[in-house]
């Protein structure tokens, strides 16, 4: 038992933090660069709480790593401690009235083209902020969502959960595209059942978009012949722009693609399908000053600025509708 004890007492918070790193990313690189340490350092940082602890962490098949029966048992206390540091952090920063630290921000991928542009307005503006931005999918987000990895999430479709907050701050248009020269371009108020005739590709399953597509549809008892699955919207432009049948994205995805003529949103009856920007993060999450900044930032600030960016302008296919179909089911 007094050996255990002093096992315990030799492991310091910085290997804690460099092993939860390691153990989130499943890769030694990448939790270097998370980290700002060279590689080198990491793997010392993990040799020496293997050697305090008296056990192997990590075990390598291939050229991948994975978690030990030690490691996953040590992974999921070294998360809480790390989440009760990071909570202790902005507790005493917030007596401090301090506005800095780091800023944790994951977007589903279709937010990447305007994430960055507010991120960097963002931190113009409290220099004293490090920002990490992690772009990835539907599936990934709802996973740092649950265990608590970010401060902050930007998605389409958040999840129907009472342990989460979810605030809107920008519609979201998911338009129908087409190549420029397609015949339906010139026409206007398509009715919905002509895109039956039509070849749609498709998001993959569970992404936003695709929930969204498939609900409207079916309301309207439209059912679209589904070509190609892609896994993110710059598949789904590049597929149409390539004479592989029509598909449905965000608005703020295609601005290049509508100024230089490679792509025409069609005027469809009853679209575009309305949904919201939702920034979201866990319920009991107590927000560091950074990050409750961010926040007010992107509620109050966001939907001005983008529109600004592009001068204001909407495709008239968009603009014209009077009262666009919205998502009636779409999550509050």
């Amino acid at each position: 038992m007094l050996k255990h004890d002093i096992m315990m007492k030799n492991i310091t918070l910085r290997q804690l933090r460099v092993f939860e790193a390691v153990a989130r990313h499943s890769s030694y690189t990448r939790a270097a660069g998370d980290l700002y340490l060279t590689q080198p350092a990491i793997s010392m940082q993990i040799k020496q709480l293997e050697g305090n602890i008296g056990l192997p962490l990590f075990e390598q098949i291939g050229k991948r790593i994975f978690l030990t029966e030690a490691g996953r048992e040590l992974y999921h206390y070294s998360r809480l401690i790390t989440q009760q540091l990071a909570e202790a952090e902005a507790v005493l920063s917030e007596l401090k009235g301090v506005t800095r630290g780091r800023l944790n921000i994951s977007v589903v991928s279709t937010a990447k083209h305007f994430a960055p542009y507010l991120l960097s307005i963002f931190s113009k503006r409290f220099d004293g902020a490090t920002v990490s931005l992690n772009v990835t999918n539907r599936e990934t987000l709802l996973r740092q969502l649950a265990s608590n990895e970010r401060d902050m999430m930007i998605m389409g479709v958040p999840p129907k959960q009472d342990d989460i907050i979810a605030e809107p701050f920008m519609e979201n248009p998911l338009v129908v595209i087409a190549p420029y020269n397609h015949p339906l371009r010139q026409e206007r108020n398509i009715p919905l059942e002509r895109l039956q005739h039509e070849t749609f590709l498709m998001r993959e399953q569970g992404s936003g978009t695709r929930i969204a597509m498939e609900r409207f549809f079916a309301e309207h008892n439209i059912h679209l012949i589904g070509g190609m699955e892609m896994d993110s919207s710059e598949a789904i432009k590049q597929g149409v722009q390539a004479g592989l049948g029509l598909g449905i994205v965000s608005i703020h995805t295609i601005n290049l693609e509508i100024e230089v003529k490679r792509l025409a949103i069609l005027d469809v009856a009853s679209l575009p399908i309305i949904r919201q920007w939702y920034l979201v993060h866990p319920r009991d999450k107590r927000l560091s000053p950074v990050a409750q900044a961010f926040k007010e930032f992107i509620l109050n600030e966001a939907k001005g600025l983008l529109e600004s960016m592009r001068g204001g302008e909407v495709p008239a296919q968009v603009s014209n509708k009077s009262k666009p179909a919205k998502d009636a089911k779409q999550h509050p």
